[in-house]
Parts: C-alpha cells; sequence; structure tokens
C-alpha cells in the first residue's frame, strides 16, 4: 500500500480498470471499513483519502477534538488490501491559507445540519470536489448516515457535471443499534446508553410509517421517543426530528406520499450526533 502525502505520489490511475475512492478525516471504524470493502468489490484500484477538512468545522474547538490516527488507520487499510492512502497536510491542500473560491451547497446547505452548522456544506462540498480532482476516480462512495452531505454531494456532482458516480453505502450498526460513529469516541458508558434514543426513534418512525401514519405522524412517533429520552436525561438535548425529500434534504409536507429519509440529530453531554433511515409513506386512506 502506498501511502501519499501529495497527489504526485498517488499510484497511475490502472489502465484497464476503475478507480474508487472513499473520502474519510480518519480514526476509522467499521463503518468507514464497510465503504472499503464495497470499493473493494467494485473497483480494481481504491484509494483511500484521510484528511482533517479545517472548512467543514464552524466550532474551532470541535477541530482540535478530532481525533488524529494516522498509523492505526493505515494498519486497518492495508489489511483491507487498498491500493493508496492520500493523507495531504492541510497547506498541501489549502497553500497560501483558505481557498478564495468555494463551492456553496445553496439551499441544502441552509437546513437542518446546514442550519445547525453554518457553512459546514460548503466546507464539505469543496473538499469533496477537490479531492475528486486530485484523485480522478470512477466511483465514490460515501456513508448513507450522512443523508444530507449525500444529498449534497450528489446534487453538485449532477449540477457541475462532475465524472463520477456517487454510491451510499448503508449504515453500519453496533449490536444495539448504535450508528457507527468516530464520535462515539467521546461517549461514556452512560452517555451511550442515552445515544440508543436516536435509533429507537428512528425505529419508532419506521414501524408508523409500516403502519400507513402520514408523514406527520412518522415524525411525530420518532419525536416522541426522542423527547421521552430528553425529558429523562438532562445529557440530551433534542436538535430536530424531520422528514425529508431524499433528493433536495428539505422537509415533505405533511401530506407527502413516497420515498422519505427520516432524520434525527440529538447532542449527548456534548457530543453531537445524527442518525437516519429510509421509509415509504403511504398514508392509510389516502388516494393511491
Amino acid at each position: 500500500m502506498i501511502l501519499a502525502p501529495t497527489a504526485a505520489e498517488l499510484p497511475e490511475r490502472p489502465s484497464e480498470g476503475t478507480r474508487a475512492v472513499v473520502m474519510t478525516m480518519g480514526a476509522l471504524h467499521e463503518g468507514h471499513l464497510t465503504l472499503v470493502r464495497r470499493a473493494r468489490q467494485i473497483a480494481d484500484q481504491v484509494v483511500v483519502t484521510i484528511f482533517v477538512n479545517p472548512l467543514q468545522f464552524n466550532d474551532p474547538g470541535d477541530l482540535d477534538r478530532y481525533p488524529r490516527t494516522l498509523e492505526a488507520d493505515c494498519a486497518l487499510l492495508a489489511a483491507e488490501g487498498v491500493d493508496a492512502v492520500f493523507a495531504p497536510s492541510v497547506d498541501e491542500m489549502y497553500p497560501g491559507g483558505d481557498p478564495v473560491v468555494t463551492v456553496s451547497a445553496g439551499v441544502i446547505g441552509d437546513v437542518f445540519e446546514g442550519e445547525h452548522r453554518p457553512g459546514h456544506f460548503d466546507g464539505v462540498l469543496t473538499v469533496v470536489l477537490k479531492l475528486l480532482h486530485l484523485t480522478s476516480p470512477d466511483v465514490a462512495l460515501f456513508g448513507a448516515k450522512d443523508a444530507q452531505q449525500v444529498i449534497a454531494v450528489r446534487t453538485m456532482v449532477r449540477d457541475l457535471a462532475v465524472p463520477v458516480r456517487i454510491e451510499a453505502v448503508p449504515t453500519v450498526r453496533d449490536p444495539d443499534g448504535l450508528a457507527l460513529s468516530s464520535r462515539n469516541a467521546h461517549l461514556s458508558s452512560d452517555d451511550r446508553d442515552s445515544a440508543l434514543a436516536l435509533s429507537r426513534a428512528l425505529a419508532a418512525a419506521e414501524a408508523a410509517a409500516r403502519n400507513g401514519a402520514s408523514a406527520a405522524d412518522v415524525v411525530r412517533s420518532g419525536m416522541d421517543v426522542l423527547a421521552g429520552a430528553a425529558r429523562a436525561s438532562a445529557g440530551i438535548t433534542v436538535d430536530y426530528v424531520a422528514a425529508l425529500d431524499p433528493r433536495t434534504a428539505h422537509e415533505v409536507p405533511a401530506d407527502h406520499r413516497g420515498e422519505a429519509v427520516i432524520a434525527v440529530a440529538a447532542t449527548v453531554r456534548g457530543t453531537r450526533l445524527i442518525d437516519n433511515t429510509s421509509v415509504l409513506i403511504e398514508p392509510e386512506g389516502s388516494p393511491s
């Protein structure tokens, strides 16, 4: 496996084959490795990027706290048969300081995660577009847990005619249902128990959708669980429970029919967590 601190040190693309890229900020866990294994299945060459992108952090303290474990990450990736790890420095990615020209997430960046983290998706799209240029993949894989990010990336690729296919890989969960995240490392045992309220809220929303509830009632079912957990524990602050349009990331109307992403976000004793699930909303008694 090649460890490339600059794009010039990346291996050449396969002459007759495909290249896949998996973009990460390091501190790898089983969720990241699932992306890598899927990339290994569909491509002849796999490149993983490790870069803690300062542009997507609106809280400098959050940036400082983000774990950096390059040596351990590379050992995991080598065991998975990754061909190259692109691990640039901030100076390599942004010579001369923050870029003057950046990508705007537009209206996608103003709602839900964008509203709670102003500028976050602009920073994500700017680094994703630059990494796509530097690695030149045929396919880029992202985790479905970051649903709004996947929507934003797909929209950018479509609107700017970037020649790459985006594949979303299903969320990986621990046996107790908690979605894997690098941020889980900040949770104590008690905090982790509290964090399970997010996946329980999604399960309640899924059950409501299966039982023919309206979009509003599906959301209410999830919110009841998460809000109840917040009342029971002073350590939980609910940011939102919402049904999103999977194409635009905007909230669907109360009478929506069809696919929706149920997204939840909460802070558990200072650690902000997100999760989501896809449901089909077909309210009972509504016209077919």
